[in-house]
């Protein structure tokens, strides 16, 4: 199931009775110790050894640069030849007397391009949690100069402690330079920073090291999918289902222009397993649609999920599916004529210049880079205001709730990054809201974004066997069988 991940505050307060109580230093020596077996680890792969291995640690003030002392500590015993590199204010104490009686080597800052140069491995403890949005401009220097240099290019590897350096452990932004890590192992809790915007990128493969921090009485901020939730979302049909319980989808999509997004968007939801689709438009877009897709149905009829949009249908189109009563997904063309409320439990679904324009018409003075850089807050500004799910599309994509409940699903693959690749996912949420709707009803906001997660997942594993999005709808099917697998 899809796991917690909270802010830095809200870290720094699960923390705050452990470290009022003296329990201190036992955190931060478990932390270290599992930082240090994630390294170790790291470093054997494919068969290498720690005995040997060059690492360069990357240490600032506070906790964030003991944890990394005292992982140097470790592999230093275990006969790597470490550096350290102490890059601003003063050093963890006892970290760095650990350190140093391990036999870590301590080195000016202004050697480190040379030692991070020669690294196989680099701890970087700068800043976690608590990091100031500025970073020091020398600071600044000496990431932007390693992370050019050609050892990042030949198999070096990088292990951020908690958070790394120059990303936001609550929003994912990034300072004027960021690390760049393979893994990121990060402590007590998940970050929300760690899988959106600029952090997603930066952070690798995340790795959470539990210390006994205690969420009884804190709501998580954002809740975070990989696909192996898919099982716990995609349900298989039973032996009492038929196409009415599985879900009927109406699809208003497609013109004259673009009748191949009618195309796509119907054979998406067909492949995700829509016990019914039925189309509107004229009698020569239903023509071509049901000459790719013989299972859509051009009658008119029940449908209990709209997918509006795709393709610059026509208002006229757009307007009987707003006014239907029934949850609609609001992609592409619908976004610039959605009305004052949507029935309930529908779904908008912008990518970043799309709400920049909602957001704009609304008041709102922000531009796409923005609302890229800072994709949560947008993401619920955009829900809170409209008072509807937005799924805001992305490499990262983010889907918020009116009340601020977020959900993260894993990034997708680059090959969706081409046209008609929306139309698909648009078919693929129509198909599972449809078949939550046909089970609950009237369809909640919790329940709309959880499926629209699940619709983003199946998209991006789809997107792994696809290079087009003609090939997605068949990948969107093996998606889907292989999460019904139990």
């Amino acid at each position: 199931m899809p796991r917690p991940a909270y802010t830095g505050e809200q870290i720094r307060q699960a923390e705050a009775p452990l470290l009022e109580a003296g329990e201190g230093d036992r955190l931060m020596r478990r932390a270290a110790g599992q930082l240090a077996a994630v390294c170790r680890r790291v470093l054997r792969l494919g068969g290498g050894t720690v005995y040997g291995r060059r690492v360069a640690v990357l240490t600032g003030p506070g906790n964030n640069g003991g944890d990394a002392l005292f992982a140097a500590a470790d592999l230093a015993r275990r006969g790597a030849a470490v550096t350290l590199v102490h890059t601003i204010g003063t050093p963890h104490a006892d970290g760095l007397a650990a350190a140093v009686s391990a036999g870590c080597r301590r080195v000016d800052i202004a050697q480190a391009p040379i030692h991070l140069g020669a690294a196989d491995l680099v701890i970087d403890g700068v800043f976690g949690t608590g990091a100031k949005p500025q970073l020091p401009e020398d600071l600044v220097r000496l990431i932007r100069v390693w992370q050019a240099s050609s050892a990042r290019a030949e198999g070096q590897i990088t292990v951020a402690v908690d958070v790394p350096t120059g990303i936001d452990a609550s929003t994912g932004r990034r300072a004027q330079a960021a690390v760049q890590a393979d893994w990121t192992v990060t402590f007590g809790g998940l970050k929300t920073g760690l899988f959106t915007g600029a952090g997603a990128r930066a952070s690798g493969r995340v790795v959470l090291a539990p210390i006994g921090l205690d969420f009884s009485d804190t709501v998580p901020d954002a809740w975070v999918y990989k696909r192996s939730d898919l099982r716990e979302i995609v349900k298989a049909p039973t032996g009492e289902d038929h196409k009415y319980t599985r879900g009927v989808v109406g699809i208003c999509a497609g013109s004259a222009d673009y009748p191949g997004a009618a195309v796509l968007c119907t054979s998406a939801a067909v492949a995700a397993g829509a016990g019914m689709v039925r189309i509107t438009g004229d009698e020569r877009l239903r023509s071509a649609v049901t000459s790719h897709v013989p299972e859509a149905v051009a009658a008119d009829g029940r449908v209990q999920v709209w997918a509006v949009g795709p393709g610059s249908p026509s208002e006229d189109r757009m307007a009987a599916a707003f006014v239907s009563g029934e949850p609609v997904i609001a992609d592409a063309g619908a976004l610039d004529h959605l009305p004052d409320r949507l029935p309930a439990g529908s779904i908008i679904t912008p990518h970043a210049g799309e709400l920049e324009r909602l957001l704009t018409a609304r008041g709102h003075s922000v531009q796409r880079s923005q609302i890229e850089q800072d994709q949560l807050y947008w993401a619920r500004t955009a829900a809170r205001e409209l008072d509807v799910v937005v799924l805001l599309k992305g490499h990262r994509s983010v889907i918020a709730e009116p009340d601020g409940t977020v959900h993260l699903p894993s990034a997708g693959s680059a090959n969706l990054a081409t046209a008609g690749s929306g139309d698909v996912l648009t078919g693929v949420l129509a198909a599972l809201l449809a078949e939550r709707a046909a089970a609950k009803g009237r369809l909640e906001p919790g329940v709309t974004a959880v499926t629209a997660a699940a619709a983003v997942l199946l998209h991006g594993r789809a997107g792994k066997s696809a290079t087009h999005a003609s090939g997605l709808p068949r990948a969107v099917e093996q998606a889907v069988l292989k999460a019904r697998a139990r």
